[in-house]
């Protein structure tokens, strides 16, 4: 607990910036998960200088500092869990510092939403490729914090691939700067990779530098139907390795697929291709017309030879609206199928991705629960939803057991327990299912060379 001390300094410091009022703790309470934790204060810091004497004090005290963006997060990495302080950086940390069309960077704070940084790249014929679904309200620090993916990643690849350089606050109040503005860069040990997806447990991101992307000229979108997701997969693989990369390459499977036609009803042009047992969405760009055009050609014969049964090109900006409306579409539609959604973003090669499916409707069977799928194909990004038509302990229980399932058969397909959302407190108990003993020790043994007395985002990532 803060004692009269802890708020004094801090009232000094900060003034009406250090807030201890219930409708503010309340306000940081809860991310995405729709988890509930109240902080012990809220603070809101001007400027660097201020977050390292913030640090400082905090680390000479043991009170815990949990640094937080837009509060967007699906895994609890920004809530209070055991009690602390919330950083909220989204307030004064909001400013795009520089674009730099010569060196192709631009530089941000990290409470720059990502939707932001995109429109004013997009004036100066930029683009930065990383797009969450979160993109209009997630903040780059977050995403920088969690190693945010997106529909692109399958081209363009994911936050870690972007970040040039970053300055962040230590746990000590020390001020670095990792990784500089230059493509090439093997001097020393890459701090700046530790930092990237450590969920806030390891520094307070300041400043993010980003290598952006001019943006291609000509883009469309493509859909497809499948009588069988084994076809559409093999479509997938014949398609990532043909020459041709589309930017996204998105998957909804039978369940997803009702749910959202159920949704939409009959109001939209594309209904038809919903009677299916799977649905590809890609999208394609190019800076060249024909070069464009030769990519299409490509991928609908791919299609073709695995046995599609309807395809789509967009024509015009609607067409692609339309599109993409459907997969936009699903996360929603699919509550369905009961009152509470047990979602998970794991991630296999996606060799394995038809296993995983099949691996995942026997869990299903096995519970008595819908378990619809959907994501990213082109990297084998899957989000498994165990769907719970009541919200009692006995069936949360038997949710939580056929999600443990999930991440055993995930595990044993060579993937991952996330590839987009990160572990904080909702993955933390299964870490031991993905890592042995000498691996997250050495995880904790970089935790505590960075916070010795573990009081930035502790109780994080089960470390």
């Amino acid at each position: 607990m803060l004692t009269e001390k802890d708020i004094i300094f801090f009232t000094n410091l900060l003034g009406e910036d250090f807030c201890t009022k219930p409708h503010y703790l309340y306000a940081y309470s809860y991310d995405s998960t729709r988890l509930n934790f109240l902080p012990e204060a809220v603070i809101f810091p001007r400027d660097e200088i201020e977050i390292s004497k913030i640090m400082s004090y905090c680390n000479q005290h043991n009170i815990a500092i949990i640094p937080r963006g837009a509060g967007s997060g699906m895994s609890g990495g920004s809530l209070a869990f055991k009690g602390g302080i919330i950083l909220a950086l989204e307030k004064y940390f909001n400013k795009i510092l520089e674009i730099d069309s010569k060196n192709m960077l631009a530089c941000v704070q990290p409470g720059v939403r990502n939707q932001e940084l995109q429109n004013a790249l997009n004036k100066v014929n930029l683009f930065y490729p990383p797009d969450p679904a979160s993109m209009e309200f997630s903040t780059i620090g977050g995403n920088v914090a969690e190693n945010a993916g997106g529909m692109k990643a399958a081209k363009y690849g994911t936050t870690k691939d972007y970040v040039l350089a970053l300055r962040a606050v230590l746990p000590n109040g020390e001020i670095i700067r990792v990784g500089k503005k230059t493509i090439k860069d093997v001097a020393g040990y890459n701090l700046a990779g530790i930092l990237i997806a450590s969920e806030g447990t390891l520094g307070v991101i300041t400043e993010i530098t980003l290598k952006v992307l001019p943006k291609p000229k000509y883009s469309c979108a493509l859909i497809a139907s499948f009588a069988n997701f084994k076809d559409a997969m093999n479509a997938v693989y014949e398609s990532m390795s043909s020459g041709v990369i589309p930017v996204a390459m998105e998957f909804l499977d039978y369940l997803t697929l009702q749910a959202v036609k159920i949704k939409i009803k009959n109001d939209n042009e594309l209904i038809s291709f919903f009677n299916a047992n799977a649905l590809l969405i890609c999208e394609l760009d190019s800076m060249d017309k024909n070069s464009l055009n030769m990519q299409i050609k490509t991928l609908e014969s791919i299609f073709k030879n695995n046995a599609s049964l309807q395809t789509k090109i967009s024509d015009t900006r609607q067409e692609f609206d339309l599109i993409w409306n459907i997969r936009r579409n699903a996360s929603q539609a699919i509550t369905c199928y009961g009152i509470k959604k047990l979602n998970e973003d794991i991630t296999v090669p996606r060799s394995n991705l038809q296993t995983l499916l099949d691996g995942i409707y026997k869990i299903g069977q096995k519970y008595n629960f819908e378990i619809p799928c959907f994501g990213h194909a082109g990297d084998g990004n899957v989000h498994v939803n165990v769907m719970l038509k009541n919200n009692d302990q006995q069936t949360l229980e038997r949710g939580y057991s056929a999600v443990k399932e999930i991440f055993e058969l995930t595990i044993k397909l060579e993937g991952t327990l996330s590839g987009e959302h990160g572990i904080g407190i909702s993955k933390a108990e299964f870490m031991p299912l993905a890592f042995s003993k000498a691996e997250l020790d050495l995880m904790r043994s970089i935790k505590k060379a960075f916070d010795p007395n573990n009081i930035l985002n502790p109780n994080k990532m089960g470390l």
